[in-house]
């Protein structure tokens, strides 16, 4: 076959795939508004909407124990309630021995997803309550489909994220959650930051509502505070694709890889232009996460991300199952990550 018929074939062969791929993301999209439009409107009670509260002595934080403290761990024993089939990790929920409710999952999200978590809540950011599992028993668990590779016919796993289903915050899902470019905070400093800690932790994986069709990361908690008051908080509920490779394929991007993670570190900040700060991350929404960063929007979470310490970022890596080779590696790239921030917001940035 001469160079020419081989040129040709290739070419065939990428429009067909960029075809392709535009057609399956039309068919998403469609789906996805015929969901929200299915659903109706949003009915949130609260009168006060917030994505960030001031988070204080950071560097005093209990960052090893996350959003639930050292007295919000699971405590066995552990009783099996149902499978959820939905999802693309397998996932039961169990109630403990007092009485909480607890989503379990297991795959290759459950270390990346436990430390972000941390991470985002340590810079004032709201999150579910998340903690790792080394091992135990699940009591009851039966008929299990998917969940029957992550617990044995003894009832035993190992190494899941347990997260805290609290029955008294109304939880807003999917097509009642909330995109990037549509809540009530798009141009604030407190979303712009969120953006920040989403791309320092290369969570590549930024589906919201728009991709309903696939799955939001995205809910709004609703919290009663009293018994005429409700606060919305808007945040996060799915870290799974941090600590890894960012990238805008399946190719290019990973979870919970300290090499990879490493490599692209030089790259995080790439430089400061026209008062906004450019960054090389790429993921599922790219120009939602990183454009429109401005100097004082990093210089601002500066003052909360820059207070935490190697010490506690260690913790929370060894807090999710990382050993001591992934703690050093990973909080010497996250300084790293976190100094380049400091740069960039002192206006002094030299790549």
């Amino acid at each position: 076959m001469d160079l020419s018929k081989i040129l040709l074939y290739a070419a065939i062969a990428i429009v067909g795939t960029i075809a392709t791929a535009t057609c399956v993301r039309m068919i998403w999209l469609a789906i996805g508004a015929y969901k929200i439009n299915r659903a109706g409107p949003r009915h949130v009670l609260a009168s006060r909407h917030v994505i960030w509260r001031d988070p204080g002595q950071v560097d005093r934080f209990d960052i090893l124990n996350g959003p639930g403290g050292p007295g919000g761990a699971p405590a066995a024993p552990f009783h099996f309630i149902e499978e959820h089939t939905s999802g693309s990790q397998p996932c039961v929920s169990v109630t403990d021995a007092r009485g909480r409710r607890w989503r379990v999952k297991w795959g290759n999200e459950v270390r990346a997803e436990n430390f972000a978590v941390r991470l985002a809540w340590a810079c004032g950011y709201f999150a579910e309550t998340t903690y790792f599992v080394n091992e135990g028993v699940i009591e009851g668990a039966r008929d299990l489909q998917r969940a029957r590779m992550c617990i044995g016919e003894d009832c035993r796993f190992r190494e899941a994220r347990f997260e805290l289903d609290d029955p008294d915050v109304r939880k807003m899902f999917e097509e009642h959650s909330w995109a990037w470019n549509d809540n009530p905070f798009v141009g604030t400093r407190e979303l712009h930051g969120l953006k920040v800690i989403v791309m320092l932790l290369s969570n590549w994986d930024t589906k919201d509502r728009r991709d309903v069709a696939r799955g939001s990361n995205t809910a709004i908690f609703e919290h009663k505070l009293s018994r005429w008051r409700r606060e919305a908080r808007y945040l996060i509920t799915d870290w799974g694709g941090s600590m890894g490779r960012w990238g805008g394929n399946i190719v290019t991007r990973g979870r919970w890889d300290p090499e990879g993670f490493a490599a692209q570190t030089p790259q995080f900040v790439t430089g400061v232009q026209d008062g906004m700060v450019l960054f090389g991350y790429a993921g599922q929404r790219t120009a939602d996460m990183s454009s429109g960063i401005r100097i004082e929007d990093v210089r601002w979470l500066s003052r909360y991300l820059g207070r935490v310490t190697d010490a506690q970022l260690r913790d929370a890596i060894m807090a999710s199952g990382g050993g001591k080779e992934d703690a050093d590696s990973f909080a010497a790239s996250l300084r790293e990550r976190i100094e380049q921030i400091r740069r960039a917001g002192s206006g002094k940035w030299q790549s």
